[in-house]
């Protein structure tokens, strides 16, 4: 769900003129994606009958949180100081790093999916600036479709 959202707000996104809205734009669609994500982690252990912070889940979320705090933090350092370019490469690399750490203690394609991210992030630092939008989507978009729908077909979601 969230990867769907995020290509088509994701496109929108990108077509905005002047780097503050576009980074409003992302920020609202990180604000959506994570009431998304609480809300299905609600739902699939309030059908597994167990709290929802049972131990998986908040292996998961120790794992995730510390990189996406540090995500917020340099953000807003570089937004500060307009270097926008950067942003991109570094929360598809954060990102990564959080879903790798996080999903240590879950199935082998949840880190899998963590080294995609980090994989396209390191392409936006290091490739052409003109890609690093574009593997913004790839990543937030792409990565969470096909990864999401693998892990819901093999390991129930």
């Amino acid at each position: 769900m969230i990867g769907a959202i995020t290509i088509g707000a994701g496109w929108w996104a990108n077509g905005r003129s002047g780097r503050d809205s576009w980074l409003a734009a992302w920020l609202a669609l990180a604000v959506v994606s994570m009431a998304i994500a609480a809300t299905t982690t609600w739902w699939k252990a309030r059908g597994m009958e167990q709290p929802l912070f049972a131990s998986p889940a908040r292996r998961f979320a120790l794992g995730l949180l510390p990189p996406l705090a540090a995500g917020a933090i340099v953000t807003a350092a570089l937004a500060r100081h307009g270097h926008f370019h950067l942003l991109p490469g570094i929360w598809l690399l954060l990102y990564g790093a959080g879903v790798v750490t996080g999903g240590a203690f879950s199935v082998r394609i949840v880190p899998a999916m963590g080294f995609a991210f980090m994989a396209l992030g390191a392409a936006a630092l290091l490739g052409p600036l003109a890609w690093s939008d574009w593997l913004l989507v790839a990543g937030f978009g792409g990565v969470h479709v096909l990864f999401g729908a693998v892990i819901g077909a093999r390991y129930g979601g």
